[in-house]
């Protein structure tokens, strides 16, 4: 059975930086891009970015282009989201997820999913 487990969110000010985590197990987890994705109250859940395989390609929304970086330690099955330079509008419940499909932002791409971690952005 598949398990992703994200950890790391909190409350933090504009401006602050901080560091999701998602430990995944029960899959083989160098076989698969990973990606964070997030939802917003009322809005749609919305890619953020992934990594490939072996990490040596990211991928990125415009959005959190050159403030947000995702990376992966494949030894300890655990990818992360680093997030600095944080605003308001990065304010949602944030999914780390697991797909065959290299390198791709497609949602219906992605087979496995965590239970997702709040991150709130105080202005």
């Amino acid at each position: 059975q598949v398990h992703l487990v994200e950890s790391g969110g909190g409350l933090v000010q504009a401006g602050g930086s901080l560091s999701l985590s998602c430990v995944a197990s029960g899959l083989t987890f160098s076989a698969y891009t990973m990606g964070w994705f997030r939802q917003a109250s009322g809005k749609e859940r919305e890619f953020v970015g992934c990594i490939s395989r072996s990490g040596s390609s990211t991928s990125y929304v415009d959005s959190v282009k050159g403030r947000f970086t995702v990376s992966r330690d494949n030894a300890k099955n655990t990818v992360y989201l680093q997030m600095n330079s944080l605003r308001p509008e990065d304010t949602a419940v944030y999914y780390c997820a697991a797909s065959i499909v290299f390198l791709t932002s497609r949602r219906d791409d992605f087979k496995y999913w965590g239970q997702g971690t709040q991150v709130t952005v105080s202005s």
